[in-house]
């Protein structure tokens, strides 16, 4: 009874920028909707929308408030180093405290 119903979970896979734009490129030319041309890949229609609309917002021809793939970039860049920064500052902290119970 468990499995009434209930879809197995798709793995999760990667695309490479090339395959992506050549699916958004598909939904454009307006032949097909989402749903067919995600049927024809075996993709998920959320997956392909998804692409239409980061494919709009780096052209410029959406503005909805998300991010461009190149300020997506940027941001996860900045994340890294200020987690990198933290773990600097927190190492300098131990550092500072073990030196100053050796100074007493």
């Amino acid at each position: 009874m468990e499995s009434m119903g209930k879809k197995k979970p798709r793995p999760r896979r990667s695309f490479t920028p090339e395959f992506k734009a050549e699916i958004v490129e598909l939904c454009r030319q307006g032949d097909r909707t989402v749903g067919q041309v995600a049927a024809d890949f075996d993709l998920t229609e959320t997956a392909v929308r998804d692409w239409v609309k980061q494919a709009e917002r780096d052209t410029g021809d959406r503005v909805d408030g998300g991010l461009t793939s190149v300020e997506r970039e940027e941001l996860a860049q900045l994340r890294r180093d200020n987690r990198r920064l933290k773990e600097d500052v927190e190492i300098l902290k131990r550092a500072t405290a073990f030196f100053a119970k050796e100074t007493r």
